[in-house]
């Protein structure tokens, strides 16, 4: 029978020869992510008798959500953690300051094509990208995970978007994300396996397709696969951790859904408060103040974005009375940045540079808004409170408009700075 991927990877994971839509099955994950919520999931797992993880080196464990600690609640969690850590002799901890999880765990080679990942974080998804089936999990999961090794998982159904042509000039992967939630709205893949194909696709970099699997969590997605080419195996090549196998659905496989979208239709979009799906045209939100304006996160936190970024900033200040937040997604690429000039080019418009992590996103710290600000973002989310303060409004667009939205002080495409 002619499988999906979903299909097709849970199958093989549960060793059986097919899998359908609707079954279940006990799989075992290749990878276990989790990031500062290892300490409550550590508390969880000693509650259920837990004293030793199923396997050290299947564990990835990153510092991201909090750091540098805000606080000393926050720190006393990091020191929990650095403690379990080095009980367990879990040799993957990245602690602060190495990047955003989800970053992480692709830069450094643990998420690989034909595996399943599973995370405590609802962006998992991200690793899709290599071709993985990554999936976030609750932490009571992650806990039991933890003990057994293993987990039941419901065969998802699978929606299938194709994408021909090839975007226009100064439209992204962003701008294609958020057009699909758009038009899906925030349900619209609940419990699916999204898989993504086409010309379009193919051409992005690994950089832009990472995006459109962050942001299928955005739309309920259970997991998001891009068919792993040429592109990841090379990127893999001096990185991956284990031999691996990728996976792709067979040809005449049958989906629950399929979508079509042409590229050279899509146009700059920006998600409106206080939902990811409320997304409109860039030209219809053009001129709406803004107060802070925010670069980075597991989203669009990754080289080419600040390089985008800094192509609008160059020569340019911040608006007066505004401000803007740069923060790296990972230190691989903070680096890059400080190497080809972009730090220096985001400090000299007035920007302020932070170290890598999720900074704002979470609303911890690095750039909470007052009481009726409006930001405009990089990131995934813009509901009430995502960034610290709920009488505030988030609006997510693109790097080079969120850069020209910073030098405008009002949100403004840089083709018409």
């Amino acid at each position: 029978m002619p499988q999906t991927f979903a299909e097709k990877i849970l199958a093989k994971k549960a060793g059986l020869d097919s899998t359908t839509a609707g079954q279940i099955v006990e799989v075992a994950p290749d990878v276990v992510l989790s990031h500062d919520n290892t300490a409550p999931i550590y508390g969880l797992f000693q509650r259920m008798g837990g004293e030793r993880v199923f396997d050290p080196d299947r564990h990835a464990i990153i510092l991201d959500h909090a750091t540098p600690a805000p606080s000393t609640k926050h720190a006393e969690n990091h020191r929990i953690i650095r403690d379990f850590v080095r009980e367990q002799g879990i040799k993957n901890f990245y602690d602060i300051g190495r990047g955003i999880c989800h970053q992480i765990l692709v830069e450094s080679g643990l998420a690989l094509p034909g595996e399943l990942v599973l995370g405590s974080d609802s962006h998992t998804p991200h690793a899709g990208v290599m071709g993985a089936f990554a999936a976030g999990i609750g932490r009571t999961e992650m806990a039991s995970v933890w003990a057994i090794g293993q987990i039941w998982l419901r065969v998802p159904e699978s929606l299938k978007i194709t994408v021909a042509g090839q975007l226009s000039e100064g439209v992204t992967s962003k701008d294609l994300a958020l057009k699909i939630i758009g038009d899906m709205k925030a349900d619209g893949a609940l419990y699916r396996s999204v898989e993504w194909h086409g010309e379009a696709i193919q051409a992005l970099p690994l950089s832009q397709r990472a995006t459109l699997t962050n942001l299928m969590a955005e739309m309920g997605a259970k997991n998001s696969y891009i068919p792993p080419d040429q592109k990841v195996f090379d990127f893999l090549k001096d990185r991956a951790r284990r031999d691996y196998e990728a996976v792709y659905p067979d040809p005449d496989a049958s989906y629950l859904q399929e979508i079509h979208y042409d590229a050279g239709s899509i146009e700059p979009m920006v998600a409106c408060p206080h939902t990811v799906d409320n997304v409109k045209p860039l030209s219809q939100v053009r001129g709406t103040h803004i107060d802070q304006a925010f670069l980075g996160t597991c989203t669009n936190g990754r080289l080419d974005d600040l390089a985008a970024a800094a192509a609008v900033l160059k020569g340019r200040r911040i608006a007066e009375g505004r401000r803007m937040i740069v923060i790296p997604a990972s230190e691989e690429i903070y680096l890059a940045a400080l190497q080809e000039g972009y730090l220096e080019t985001f400090i000299k418009a007035g920007a302020v540079v932070e170290s890598p992590g999720c900074g704002p996103c979470m609303g911890n710290h690095m750039g909470v808004p007052a009481v009726g600000e409006v930001s405009i973002s990089t990131a995934n989310r813009n509901f009430k409170g995502r960034m610290g303060t709920k009488e505030s409004e988030i609006y997510l667009a693109s790097p080079a408009v969120v850069a020209a939205s910073a030098v405008a002080g009002v949100i403004e495409s840089p083709a018409n700075l």
